[in-house]
């Protein structure tokens, strides 16, 4: 216990370190920040405007609060970009101890806590650690055998951000495995109900609104940074290729035919990989470790195989995959933060607007990594029978 609270108090020093370092040097040059947009929203809702009916909101509405709270009492951009990045470097604090809680593995607070370092300053002004430190509240609750509120937890965490759903399925699997099917059902009323107060409210008040929100996620065309992208951007460097980008949607994203059919290969190669790691979990013995494999597998193909990959979504991984105690695991992960961030924020306008070749290279290499830890994990999930295929 007492390495374990050392191990714990080193990682949440270590992201504070890193946090601060994150203000100085090359970390703080050519930032590429969101925090404008979160103003927007939260100012909207200090005047009393209800979001979704008065203003769009592109999130869900438990994303809410971290936008409204940086907002409140008097002060102008500087003070909100401030409040905000405190409140992440609160919430950043809370994953480490919420990772030194959850596993027995003294590396796992360490790598939480080097995060800031390795991908940089994109983790300052994305609202991301917040979904992230709730999944891995759930993710805990789960290990300690608190399975409602764990399934709770993880309603709350998709709706602030959706991804966590796809954990949803290992999650019930593993409770209806431990303590049987009526136990799973209640699990799964906790994680729909919870979800349900949480959007339901804005979808009776504002319906279009809070669909436009959901829709708008669903309808992204491919987006420049994903797998997809990446390997067209590579054709069009070695085979001269040619791509066209258009900004759309939040995002810059290649347009035409064969990137829209591209993002609808991405989209099912997703699928097929979750519902792999879904049913081969369920099959297999209901113990911890499969858990957080299986957890950490199934946002991982999520994130490598979806049709928008974006920079932020590495913090999804991150407390994950350092609850899954697999070094290997952990050096594709830094890997992966480290070659996002020797291109964003610094080389992202040139792959934008130019697709520069070192920076569609590097964003290759990081995708590949991402493929790799995919299947590393789903490999620790899959069953004897199916790795021997």
């Amino acid at each position: 216990m007492r390495m374990r609270v050392a191990s714990g108090a080193f990682g949440v020093a270590l992201f504070l370190v890193s946090w601060g370092l994150l203000h100085h040097g090359f970390y703080a040059r050519d930032q590429i920040v969101d925090t404008p947009i979160y103003e927007r929203y939260g100012e909207a809702m200090t005047d009393g405007q209800v979001p979704y009916r008065d203003f769009s909101v592109e999130y869900p509405p438990a994303a809410l609060p971290v936008f409204v709270v940086p907002a409140l009492g008097d002060g102008g951009s500087d003070t909100y970009e401030r409040r905000f990045e405190g409140l992440m470097a609160a919430l950043g604090v809370a994953c480490v101890l919420v990772v030194a809680f959850a596993s027995s593995w003294l590396w796992a607070p360490v790598i939480v806590g080097a995060a800031p370092l390795l991908l940089g300053s994109v983790m300052l002004s994305r609202f991301d650690l917040w979904p992230a430190v709730l999944t891995a509240a759930a993710m805990a609750l789960l290990v300690a055998g608190r399975f409602r509120l764990g399934l709770g937890a993880l309603g709350i965490a998709t709706a602030a951000k959706l991804y966590p759903a796809v954990l949803a399925p290992i999650a019930l699997a593993h409770v209806w495995r431990s303590r049987g099917r009526r136990e799973a059902a209640v699990c799964a009323a906790a994680f729909a109900g919870i979800l349900a107060a949480t959007v339901l409210p804005f979808a009776v008040i504002a319906p279009g609104g809070v669909w436009d929100a959901f829709w708008r996620q669903a309808g992204r065309p491919l987006q420049l940074e994903s797998l997809g992208s990446a390997f067209l951007l590579a054709a069009h460097h070695v085979f001269g290729l040619d791509v066209t980008m258009e900004s759309s949607h939040g995002s810059q994203n290649l347009a035409g035919g064969l990137p829209d059919t591209v993002a609808v290969l991405s989209t099912l190669l997703q699928l097929a990989a979750l519902v792999a790691i879904w049913v081969w979990h369920a099959r297999g013995p209901a113990t911890t470790e499969r858990l957080l494999v299986a957890g950490a597998a199934a946002v991982c193909a999520f994130v490598a195989f979806g049709k928008v990959l974006s920079p932020q979504f590495l913090i999804w991984l991150i407390p994950l995959v350092a609850l899954v105690r697999d070094r290997v695991a952990a050096a594709l992960l830094a890997a992966a933060l480290v070659l996002t961030q020797l291109w964003f924020p610094y080389r992202y306008w040139d792959l934008a607007l130019r697709f520069d070749a070192a920076a569609s290279w590097l964003v290759l290499a990081r995708d590949l990594v991402l493929v790799a830890l995919t299947l590393l994990l789903t490999l620790r999930v899959a069953p004897a029978r199916a790795r021997s295929s």
